[in-house]
């Protein structure tokens, strides 16, 4: 398991865990459940706007009964981070190819995530690693730092490489992919949804 020691804020509402989609492969997740703190809730605001109102019947409350009126609705984020087999910092073929590989499994997780919220009739979406844009709002052009987010919520480190804001995870360094998922949702349904998934292998 991550080292949730180093990892937990004040955001936290489950610590980071290892999860997996598919039992049969060693793609493993690490993943945690948060409020929006205040910094992240203005980047929040500036990448969605109010998008997450317009789901369903949300009346605009961000903390609000749901529709059993026993949980308040919570905007909430959900960071993963993924161990790559090489050090993304590097360039060639096999750096791309890894990831790629690490794109597909989170966009099964997030797509998977999302799917499972809003067919319970709670507002999800989750962040295009590639581009930083929403993948289901379909009229949000800002982009999503996973970097000050990971930041934000995990008290992960990162460092400037030229251009570049370079991520490092306390245990994978700079072998690591972040991205991430928001919901609009209960918090308790949210963290069961995750608790329910197989556990990953301890690193």
């Amino acid at each position: 398991m991550a080292n949730n020691q180093a990892s937990d804020t004040s955001s936290t509402l489950l610590s980071p865990r290892l999860v997996r989609m598919d039992k049969s492969t060693n793609d493993d997740l690490e993943c945690s459940l948060h409020c929006l703190p205040k910094q992240l809730m203005r980047e929040f605001k500036h990448v969605f706007n109010d998008e997450y109102l317009k789901f369903g019947d949300s009346s605009g409350d961000a903390v609000m009964a749901d529709v059993s009126g026993n949980s308040p609705l919570r905007l909430l984020a959900i960071p993963t981070n993924q161990r790559a087999r090489e050090d993304l910092v590097g360039v060639g073929d096999h750096i791309e190819q890894e990831k790629d590989r690490l794109l597909n499994v989170f966009i099964t997780f997030g797509k998977y995530i999302c799917e499972q919220l809003r067919a319970k009739g709670f507002w999800a979406d989750y962040i295009d690693p590639c581009s930083g844009l929403p993948m289901i709002s379909l009229n949000c052009n800002k982009v999503y730092s996973e970097v000050d987010g990971m930041e934000c919520l995990l008290n992960y480190k990162a460092y400037n490489a030229g251009f570049c804001k370079i991520l490092t995870h306390p245990k994978w360094g700079s072998a690591v992919y972040p991205a991430t998922i928001f919901a609009h949702a209960p918090a308790d349904i949210v963290r069961s949804l995750i608790e329910s998934l197989p556990a990953g292998d301890a690193i």
